[in-house]
């Protein structure tokens, strides 16, 4: 049977910027696959590409793009819009951004359910109270009738999940749901998440910086930078055994309880993500990493750890 989601040499351009270069991941049944890396690494880029939701005059194509088998790279925009908030949603960065300030909540929500399904308005409005408990907003009733400015930022980042599974998709993106939120929040969010993908056996893309999420939440984590997925392997095994440089970078800046002294400074990776232009060669990561050297500039291997766990390095493993 095939992966729920299947990226192969995913690429993306924007003009002269190569976003997404040659990116791969899957994310199975049941499974939360965490995208990781710092901001403009192509992160996101990667997850509008794959909802075909990339700003008009951008470029993208992929050897393998698809979803339960069939194929997105081809498919009309039709076809991916019956796609979209149905099998596949996604629960965005900002979500006062995402929710119409215009339209209540209720009207936002049950439009999803409505438009897919053909479902009566009472039959949808129920469902949309339904969710709202579900996700722990209380008063549903009263919360469908207010505008996405009357509420918190956690409330509307409940709503926005919420909304997502208004039609039961089978997989969930989910980019940085808890950016902007306070840390208490932030917490109840992710136990939400992590609660909702278990009972309803959501394959869920999870897209962060923070590796302290990915430790909680995640069965496999692909790292990305510069537009490339630079290492891909079990959670566990990931933490354990980090293998490309900058893995090692980004875990070398997570304070460990019990082991990371106070007087102690954390780890850090200088410089910035470069902007990579078409026809870049070598490795991205060269110009910031301790073991570079000449032949960093020409062509990078991928290399095996082990049958689940690759990187995009020419040191061994």
């Amino acid at each position: 049977m095939s992966a729920l989601l299947e990226v192969e040499g995913l690429e993306v351009g924007f003009g002269g910027t190569a976003a997404v270069r040659g990116a791969s991941l899957t994310v199975e049944r049941g499974e939360t696959h965490c995208l990781v890396g710092e901001s403009g690494c192509g992160k996101s880029v990667s997850a509008l590409a794959v909802m075909n939701l990339l700003a008009r005059g951008a470029r993208r194509s992929a050897r393998r793009l698809a979803f339960e088998g069939r194929d997105l790279v081809g498919l009309s925009d039709r076809g991916m819009a019956e796609l979209r908030g149905n099998a596949m949603a996604m629960i965005f960065q900002e979500p006062m951004t995402s929710l119409n300030p215009a339209y209540t909540v209720g009207s936002q929500m049950t439009e999803v359910l409505r438009r897919h399904k053909k479902a009566s308005q009472r039959v949808a409005t129920d469902r949309a109270a339904d969710l709202l408990a579900r996700v722990g907003i209380t008063a549903p009733g009263l919360r469908l009738g207010q505008f996405p400015h009357q509420l918190s930022g956690g409330l509307r980042q409940r709503v926005m999940i919420a909304m997502s599974l208004m039609c039961e998709p089978r997989l969930l993106i989910a980019d940085e749901p808890t950016t902007a939120l306070d840390v208490t929040v932030q917490a109840q969010i992710l136990r939400l998440l992590a609660g909702l993908q278990r009972d309803l056996g959501l394959g869920m893309l999870l897209i962060t910086h923070d590796l302290g999420i990915v430790a909680r939440v995640a069965h496999r984590v692909s790292v990305m930078y510069a537009g490339e997925v630079v290492e891909s392997a079990p959670t566990a095994e990931l933490f354990a055994n980090p293998k490309h440089p900058y893995t090692q970078g980004l875990l070398r800046c997570v304070p460990i309880p019990g082991r990371t002294r106070r007087d102690e400074p954390l780890g850090s990776i200088p410089g910035t993500v470069p902007r990579i232009g078409a026809g870049f060669e070598g490795c991205a990561f060269r110009d910031r990493c301790d073991f570079a050297d000449a032949t960093c500039a020409g062509a990078v291997p991928r290399r095996s750890a082990s049958a689940s766990h690759d990187f995009l390095c020419r040191l061994p493993a």
